[in-house]
């Protein structure tokens, strides 16, 4: 079953961290302590020390116990993350502490694999969580006191961590379901049709997952391809890249499709609400956009049409991307509209723009047999635009 990590700063945490580990022993977890102090090592009570832990940076220990604070913490963050994936037996990880020990042990966690349990009792665990949480399956417990020694409040937040730590640590283990291939497809609401099609198409022989393009979909999507968990991967609605390219709140980062290129599976891609940006209510688009073509989604989301030049901008991102790919792929262009928006007579209808994506995509992709644009003469949500994609989900496949 492995051990559960209790991971803290001794130096400053180490009452809390103490009762943590006396519950999950006393429940019946075998518990392992880590240290990742950044002060003066010291000799403290635990499993794995600092200094072990500081070691495992690429650097050495000393590029960990620097005297500065903010090195220091960045230091032990990588250190951490480095040891934490290289042990075999973590069956699950509490962490605890304020907004530094959050800062150094979440990292860590993101590395680990999606379905192994990872709590974070923190003070900062409220508000905007993305930055610690991001794509994994993270949990952060708002502490609700600060974390200045065990009072009745803490020692109630901590036991309900700890004890929740053990029992999805130690239950049993939860059944797949299928023995199916797991396939990722990437939807927004205005390629829903698309997508709906294509999971119907799919699960017969394979299990597909869903994701929405919503920058952390995106991510996570990207994380299970990482963590080796995919088959395949359907990236109908690519459109995370609009929001990086324009300023919109809805991006994956640079690094979109990176972690797709490296993993070696079979990739089908197509331009899936490739015509517009995502912002928050109408109030919040930037003045620089007041001039551009609108449409308010609902109250708290407003969409933007891409304009040509932003399309060419996505166009090149897309193509430099997918020529880093090891595996085969296939990347479908419908003419006839990317979005449910993007429809002859539509808000978002722009043959300009659209041209411009494909020269883009024509001109930068390195094309050859295991990497081919495809132009296809159909909206994205047309069925025939859906048997298209599965016939190219298929070709790649057996590739």
């Amino acid at each position: 079953m492995g051990s559960v990590y209790v991971v803290g700063t001794f130096d400053t945490k180490g009452a809390e961290l103490a009762y943590v580990t006396e519950l999950l022993r006393r429940d019946g977890s075998s518990v392992v302590t880590v240290d990742v102090s950044t002060s003066a090592p010291v000799e403290r009570s635990v499993t794995v020390s600092a200094e072990s832990v500081a070691g495992c940076h690429p650097e050495g220990q000393t590029a960990v116990f620097t005297g500065d604070r903010g090195t220091a913490v960045s230091g032990m963050a990588e250190a951490f993350r480095r040891f934490l994936r290289g042990r075999g037996d973590v069956a699950g990880v509490l962490g605890l502490g304020g907004s530094g020990a959050t800062a150094l042990v979440t990292p860590a966690m993101r590395a680990l694999p999606v379905g192994i349990p990872k709590f974070m009792v923190s003070t900062v665990a409220s508000g905007d969580v993305s930055g610690y949480v991001d794509a994994s399956d993270t949990v952060l417990l708002p502490a609700v006191t600060d974390m200045a020694g065990l009072n009745r409040i803490s020692r109630r937040v901590l036991a309900n961590a700890a004890h929740a730590l053990h029992g999805a640590a130690n239950a049993e283990p939860v059944p797949a379901g299928t023995d199916r291939p797991a396939v990722a497809l990437s939807m927004f609401g205005v390629t829903t049709p698309c997508v709906s099609a294509l999971v119907s198409e799919l699960e017969a022989e394979y299990e597909p997952l869903v994701f929405h393009a919503t920058g952390t979909g995106g991510r996570a999507m990207e994380k299970l391809a990482g963590d080796g968990m995919l088959r395949a991967v359907l990236d109908v609605t690519t459109t995370e890249i609009c929001d990086l390219v324009a300023g919109g709140v809805m991006s994956a980062g640079e690094q979109r499709l990176d972690t797709l290129a490296s993993s070696g599976i079979p990739y089908v891609g197509s331009c899936g609400a490739l015509d517009m940006v995502n912002f928050g209510p109408v109030s919040t688009v930037p003045a620089e956009y007041a001039h551009r073509t609108l449409y308010e989604h609902n109250p708290q989301v407003t969409l933007m049409r891409t304009t040509p030049e932003e399309c060419d901008r996505i166009g090149r991102f897309l193509a430099d991307k997918l020529n880093a790919f090891t595996a085969p792929v296939r990347f479908l262009f419908p003419e006839g509209g990317f979005s449910l928006l993007d429809t002859p007579g539509g808000p978002f209808h722009d043959p300009r723009a659209d041209a411009a994506l494909y020269e883009a995509l024509e001109n930068s992709l390195a094309q050859h047999e295991d990497r081919r644009l495809v132009r296809v003469p159909y909206h994205v949500n047309d069925p025939e635009f859906v048997r298209e994609l599965m016939s190219s989900f298929t070709e790649v496949v057996q590739r």
